[in-house]
């Protein structure tokens, strides 16, 4: 006997329902809107990429935390877990032919083996923006001023949500004058990126097994509490920059942002809720390395991740349900048969005037076509009888008021 089949989407996975996609919409409306708006270009790639490309990237660990797999030619591919490696690519190989700097924008969905934890899934869209071949901290404001643009267009407030911003190269200065050797700044920072998920009693042990001594554990503690960016010149032109923007509210000064990644060299950010309820909503920095990392010539670039997922849940919570139900064009409904070729020149009519118009497919009663119409996204409904088709008028009903106006139907 063959074993029931499963409903439910693989671990880890998701399916969007109607009443899912209305939560996602919101989410890439405001992404793209953003992203649009400050000047990004939109492009795309494919979604399998090669396993040394992603390898070269984040080191042969990655296959602990990402689907990869031979294909019927023995390529050892993958599913990109990001998009920043595809990015590197693109740009390495039409390098000479580009116009920098480059502004560029997507919506990529992404795939990550792991431990699913909230705000976490095997599978997520992320919107990533990017500026390649610019050192000005400009691109800094530009990058963060999108993704605090898009939240706000999503209908949060700096209520909500704070950009928490720091500087690796600031920390390593910091780190530098308190006598810790450059080569050991990125076991530093590896360690200190862990803080918050582990106690610092295991971050201590951590530093000290990259060769710190317990007077520059002491110190580099000591560090993370400083409260000031005051002599760091970039951070102070960014907040500077940030309040010309209109966005330096959203912003907050915290030396413990760290971002793991290696490849980070310069300003780092990570957005999180005001209420410390969720992971991080977004995050990102200057990154320099990248490119000459997979082979291609060197490019300072500033760019950010943004996944769906987090976000949602956020706006879920802070918003409500009333958020994305908004009603908006017209039901149209017939009694009979015969009515029906009338609907459906209404319908092709109030289409073409630029209205979206829900059609019902066949004959229904009065109060079941007003019930669906009720229950629906539709702002207004007629229905159409027999006389309404003989007099070629019908009544529009707005499902708020429940006020009518008449309408013809020739």
């Amino acid at each position: 006997m063959a074993e029931k089949l499963s409903f439910e989407a693989p671990r880890g996975m998701r399916d969007f329902y109607p009443e899912d996609m209305v939560w996602r919409n919101k989410v890439f409306d405001a992404f793209r809107a953003a992203g649009e708006a400050a000047g990004f270009e939109p492009y795309d790639a494919c979604v399998v990429e090669s396993y040394e490309l992603l390898a070269r990237k984040a080191g042969e660990e990655v296959g602990e935390q990402i689907y990869h797999f031979n294909d019927k030619s023995e390529r050892h591919l993958a599913l990109r877990a990001e998009m920043t490696p595809t990015l590197a690519r693109m740009v390495a190989q039409r390098q000479k032919e580009l116009p920098f700097p480059l502004k560029w924008t997507t919506i990529a969905q992404c795939f990550r083996y792991e431990r699913m934890t909230k705000g976490r899934k095997r599978e997520h869209y992320q919107w990533n923006v990017d500026i390649i071949g610019e050192e000005s901290i400009l691109a800094e404001v530009e990058v963060i001023g999108a993704a605090v643009d898009a939240l706000r267009r999503m209908g949060l407030t700096t209520r909500d949500f704070k950009v928490h911003v720091s500087s690796r190269k600031f920390l390593g200065e910091l780190l530098a004058k308190s006598g810790i050797a450059a080569e050991k700044h990125a076991q530093v920072f590896l360690a200190l990126d862990k803080r918050g998920k582990m106690p610092d009693s295991e971050i201590a042990a951590m530093l000290k097994d990259g060769g710190l001594s317990d007077a520059d554990v002491e110190a580099t503690f000591k560090i993370m509490d400083l409260k000031s960016y005051a002599g760091c010149a970039e951070l102070e032109d960014l907040f500077r920059l940030a309040e010309i923007a209109g966005f330096a509210d959203a912003l907050q000064f915290d030396i413990s942002v760290i971002r793991g990644l290696s490849y980070y060299t310069g300003v780092v950010f990570e957005c999180f809720d005001t209420a410390g309820e969720f992971r991080a909503i977004f995050g990102g920095g200057r990154y320099d390395n990248l490119l000459t990392t997979i082979g291609g010539e060197p490019a300072t670039a500033v760019g950010l991740g943004f996944g769906d997922v987090v976000v949602t849940e956020l706006l879920k919570a802070r918003l409500g349900a009333d958020a994305v139900r908004a009603k908006k064009g017209v039901a149209v409904g017939f009694m009979f048969p015969e009515q029906r070729d009338a609907a459906l020149k209404l319908a092709a009519k109030l289409r073409a005037d630029g209205e979206a118009v829900d059609l019902s497919l066949k004959a229904q009663k009065p109060k079941k076509f007003f019930s669906h119409a009720d229950q629906s996204a539709a702002a207004k409904a007629v229905f159409l009888g027999p006389d309404d088709v003989e007099k070629g008028v019908a009544r529009l009903k707005d499902m708020a008021t429940r006020e009518e106006q008449e309408i013809c139907l020739t």
